[in-house]
């Protein structure tokens, strides 16, 4: 079986300094930052000495029921918080106060699925939480023991007593077709810096070959308008639907989707046994899912690596043992020195917050941060403080800044 290490070179174990707030007690946490690389990336980055190495000041701000992701309303310090089980809660970050959300979608809870992404339009940012469109997935039930997932729209509306529901909720998009299982659902989203367009990622829920197949959206990114139709220009836009919605295809399970200042979109990919990956996504490009990889099949049966001829599109970063991430962003801030440009990942299997040197185009590890904990989700908030959940029943949330 292939196995291609990451190099880690381990420095001092640093402890994080404990910060408390009006909204959550401080946690001291030890923490191994390491500076490393994923294979087939390579980044020149930041001198270290102008980037921050160093402690975290943590501050714990509740606990959630498996929560799966977050996404402050642009203009405010409020962070929406989605429930896998189906429900989700506002935590006002300048305050502690937490708002629960009616209005929420019924979904099909079990195994990968449930109540998954959340996004809001940057363009309408207000410093009142007020009415905001809202877009989220889940997973959804079909005939016969099968689900999908899917994507609706609607309104956040929010009261002056602080009860916020959501209206008008229609689904835009399902994941095409609904199939046996509860795995791979991907379901993340994001929005085109101009706006204009909405990707998808669409898992291969578990089924392999569906990935090399365009007639179906499994193991694809999709790119539609705002209200879900498929957008104009892509690759497959001459053919029926679903195929005129893909933009890519031969993914397995894209957790991470998000665009770096230059206007690229990249990916971050579970692999099987190995090889995870970073993907920058292209239009009309194939990643390989199934027939390469540069992992193995759980049970140990080979998938042969990705080769220079092999005709598919090739990952930027990959690792092998899996990092497991599950989420991914573009740090924008100033907060933690040296960082901006940089990808962020929360470790499911590592355990760690992952740092990405990205250079253009290129990308290689930097630096993890051992957290202790299955980490489900990071957020960037408003001032570039950076926020984490917690994976799992009771997981935290935990606001982090440079320790002093």
């Amino acid at each position: 079986m292939k196995r291609i290490a990451i190099l880690l070179a381990s420095l001092s174990p640093l402890l994080l300094a404990a910060s408390c707030g009006s909204s959550g007690s401080g946690d001291n946490i030890v923490t191994t930052p390491s500076a490393g690389a994923g294979t087939g990336g390579t980044g020149t980055g930041t001198p270290a000495g102008d980037t921050f190495t160093g402690s975290f000041a943590i501050t714990e701000h509740g606990r959630f029921d498996e929560p799966w992701a977050g996404a402050f309303i642009p203009g405010t310090r409020h962070l929406f918080v989605t429930e896998k089980p189906g429900t989700a809660k506002i935590v006002d970050t300048s305050n502690g106060a937490v708002i629960s959300v009616s209005g929420l979608p019924q979904v099909d809870y079990g195994g990968q699925g449930g109540l998954g992404d959340v996004a809001f339009l940057p363009s309408e940012s207000s410093p009142s939480i007020g009415t905001r469109t809202i877009y989220l997935t889940w997973a959804e039930a079909g005939a016969g023991d099968t689900r999908g997932a899917v994507a609706g729209r609607g309104s956040l509306v929010c009261s002056d007593q602080g009860a916020c529901t959501i209206e008008g909720l229609d689904i835009i998009w399902r994941q095409t077709p609904k199939v046996t299982g509860r795995g791979h659902y991907s379901h993340r989203l994001a929005f085109s810096p101009d706006e204009r367009y909405l990707f998808i990622s669409s898992g291969d829920r578990q089924k392999l070959e569906p990935a090399q197949d365009t007639s179906n959206t499994l193991g694809s990114i999709v790119r539609l308008n705002l209200d879900g139709t498929a957008a104009a220009g892509n690759p497959l836009a001459d053919r029926d639907s679903p195929s005129d919605q893909i933009w890519s295809w031969g993914h397995r399970n894209v957790l991470g989707l998000a665009f770096d200042e230059a206007g690229n979109l990249w990916d971050m990919e579970h692999g099987p046994a190995g090889g995870d990956e970073i993907n920058i996504v292209k239009r009309g490009a194939n990643y390989g899912w199934p027939v390469r990889s540069n992992g193995d099949h759980y049970d140990g049966r080979n998938i042969p690596d990705h080769s220079p001829d092999d005709g598919f599109e090739k990952f930027v970063v990959n690792w092998t043992p899996v990092i497991a991430p599950g989420n991914m962003i573009f740090y924008k801030g100033g907060l933690f020195a040296g960082w901006k440009g940089d990808m962020l990942m929360p470790g499911l299997k590592t355990q760690a917050l992952i740092r990405v040197d990205v250079n253009g185009t290129q990308a290689r590890e930097a630096a993890r941060f051992d957290m202790g904990q299955r980490l489900r989700a990071v957020i960037e908030g408003p001032d570039g403080a950076l926020w984490v959940l917690e994976d799992g029943e009771n997981g935290r949330l935990l606001e982090l800044r440079p320790g002093t």
